[in-house]
């Protein structure tokens, strides 16, 4: 498996865009130190999702950052993407393991302990933690509080990110939580210059860290 870095971890919405300009945008990330991004299409059928799966991950290995495919493990084998994230409606973390490989990525949504650890036990690489705040994501989200997200950064071994309409602003929230990274959709996807965001981005979560 390759090193898995959490910190800046990116996920995708091509909503109200053009394929070329969703493309600009995930490269534009790339650009401004993501360092994992999720492809994430809900609406696409398996033809399309192939496709547009096999552009950015041309994108990504330039610049050699994981792609993990949300929920479809057979789009995932499909293209021979670094690896694959389930939610808790998707295909048990277990099964999704047996699937892709001991050497491929997997991760997982939790918004509890039990579920954080259930997602271990199976066999997940990293876990998706929220959403700390409301978003404007078509996914449907429960708000998790940052003590429930702290409780779950000690109770597994993995990698633990925070994820829900964070944003630079209001990152400070997670400040001695202990968690690896930050999950973003809007903050990059949805800014003017989705590089300069990235950046800004990273910027801010390591200074967190320190302090």
């Amino acid at each position: 498996m390759k090193k898995l870095d959490t910190t800046m971890y990116f996920i995708t919405d091509s909503t109200n865009l053009s394929e070329d300009e969703f493309l600009f945008r995930v490269e534009e990330a790339c650009k401004g130190g993501v360092t994992l991004i999720q492809l994430r299409e809900k609406d696409k059928t398996t033809r399309e999702y192939i496709s547009l799966a096999q552009k950015v991950h041309t994108i990504t290995q330039r610049y050699d950052i994981p792609l993990i495919i949300d929920d479809r493990v057979d789009v995932a084998l499909a293209i021979d993407a670094e690896g694959v994230h389930v939610g808790q409606s998707d295909m048990p973390v277990k099964l999704a393991r047996q699937l892709m490989g001991e050497d491929k990525i997997v991760g997982a949504t939790a918004k509890t302990v039990p579920q954080a650890l259930e997602a271990y036990e199976q066999g997940a690489d990293y876990l998706g933690v929220g959403a700390i705040y409301p978003t404007t994501t078509k996914v449907k989200t429960v708000l998790t509080s940052v003590d429930t997200l702290k409780e779950i950064v000690k109770a597994v071994p993995i990698k633990v990110n925070a994820i829900g309409g964070l944003n630079k602003d209001n990152i400070g929230v997670l400040r001695n939580s202990g968690i690896d990274g930050i999950c973003v959709v809007s903050a990059i996807m949805k800014a003017d210059a989705p590089c300069i965001a990235a950046k800004e981005l990273r910027e801010a979560f390591d200074e967190l860290q320190q302090n």
